[in-house]
Formats: structure tokens, sequence, C-alpha cells
């Protein structure tokens, strides 16, 4: 069983995955949400509506899973981009020291940027939308991933078996391959998942503002920006997509915990 599995077995890493998962299959087994019946704008929460309704008296908790899935996609597609495209960056001092060089500068320029500033310049360029959080997120992981993948480099460097196998003739790309890229990926792995959180939170702040997905899609900053507007009518709004929210997090710091905390296999 590898380090991962065992992992996952973790009461933490268990948890995590039960939590995440039942949030996926919830919010992919949700409709639209689209449904407007003005007679029932902003009535509480009840049987059928656990989170109330809206202003246009559509249910908040079906548009609250649906709006779950922007959410997902954009952590399933954005941190692993930015963790692959941060950890070539990270390494490509290895190929060529000018190319290691040029990586680093690039990571500064975009480090000197806090992640909802960026995200904001990045909405502004493109137009608030999906599209423009998921560059925002990319570009924000990047500094993370690359420092990590090149400080994994550098300790690396320095083991016996990276030293026997230059003593060999081993060629660099075989080194890099078989012993530096593994141990960077595995870092990789565990980033990816506290990258997923920054991810949910930074949607959510930019959506807040108002420069997320736009209406009428939802998403849980989205309806968070909305809700704040009728919180005095109808406090359930903010509350209902705000413990989703929570929860999201919540799983994905479990699982973040537990591949930190796993032993090697």
């Amino acid at each position: 069983m590898t380090g991962y599995a065992r992992a996952l077995r973790t009461p933490r890493g268990a948890a995590g995955v039960t939590l995440i998962g039942s949030l996926t299959l919830a919010a992919l087994l949700a409709s639209s949400g689209y449904d407007v019946q003005s007679a029932n704008a902003l009535a509480g929460p009840g049987p059928s509506a656990w989170f109330g309704t809206d202003e246009l008296g559509r249910d908040v908790f079906v548009r609250t899973l649906y709006g779950l899935r922007v959410d997902l996609s954009l952590i399933a597609v954005a941190v692993p981009l930015s963790a692959l495209l941060g950890t070539l960056i990270g390494l490509s001092g290895a190929i060529a020291g000018w190319l290691g060089t040029l990586g680093q500068r690039v990571l500064d320029v975009i480090v000197g940027f806090p992640s909802l500033i960026l995200g904001i310049c990045v909405a502004l360029v493109l137009r608030p939308g999906w599209w423009a959080l998921a560059v925002a997120i990319v570009l924000s992981g990047l500094p993370v991933f690359g420092r990590l993948a090149r400080s994994t480099w550098l300790a690396q460097q320095e083991r016996d078996y990276v030293l026997a196998a230059r003593l060999m003739n081993v060629p660099g790309r075989t080194v890099m391959v078989r012993h530096i890229l593994p141990h960077a990926a595995d870092a990789a792995v565990v980033q990816t998942a506290a990258g997923m959180v920054a991810a949910v939170f930074l949607e959510s702040a930019l959506s807040i503002v108002g420069l997320g997905v736009q209406p009428p899609e939802p998403s849980l900053g989205a309806l968070l920006n909305t809700g704040m507007r009728h919180m005095a009518e109808q406090p359930a709004y903010v509350a209902g997509p705000a413990l989703i929210l929570l929860l999201l997090a919540l799983g994905l710091n479990l699982l973040a915990d537990a591949l930190t905390e796993r032993k090697p296999s």
C-alpha cells in the first residue's frame, strides 16, 4: 500500500475524502435552480427550500449546490495546472541556468502582488468570469509551486544517490527523471491539496467584489455577494452558502493534513 493510500485511510484522510465526495456528488446531482417564483421571494428556510429563497424566489439550497460546481471545476482544473507549470518553472534551472534565473524572476514579479490584487487585475483584463478566475488561481499558485520545486531540487542535489549517479556519469536527464522529479512531484501533490483551499477562498473573495462568475450563473462567492444585500430579510441566504463553503474548505484541509503527515511508502 502506498503512502498516499495509507494517508487516505487515516481518520483525517477518510473524513476529508468522505466530505469532499459527498459535496461533489450533491453538486453533480443538483438541478440548475433557475426556476423563478417571484411570489415566493426571500422566503425563510422550510421543508421545500432548506436555505430559503432568493430575491427571485429561487431555491437557495439548490442554487448553492449548483454553484458549488463552479468552485469544484476551478480547483479541479486550475490548481493542478498551476502545480504543473510551477513545478516546471522551479526545475527549469536544472535544464539551463539562464532558464532557471528567468523563471525565478517571473515568480518574483508574481509574488509581489497579493492574490486578491492579482485576481482583480486579471479580471479587469479578461473580463469577470470562470476563465478569469482560473487564470488568477493559476498565476497566484505559481510562486508557491515553483519555489517548492526549486527547494526540492536543491535539496536532492546533495543526496548520496544523486552524487553517486553523477560519479558514475549518469546523464543529467536520467538523474532528473529518476531521482529529482519524483520528489518534486510528491511535494507538489501535497501542496495541491492546500492550494485548493486557497483557490476556494480566492474565488469567493473575487466573486464578493463582483469579479467572479456573472449572474445568472451561481457560485459560492457569487451567492454570498447577492445574499449579503438581503441578509437582514433572509439570513439563510448568506448562512447557507457560507456553510457549504466552510464544509468544502474543511474537507480539503483534512485531506491536506493527511497527505502532509503521511509516512513514506
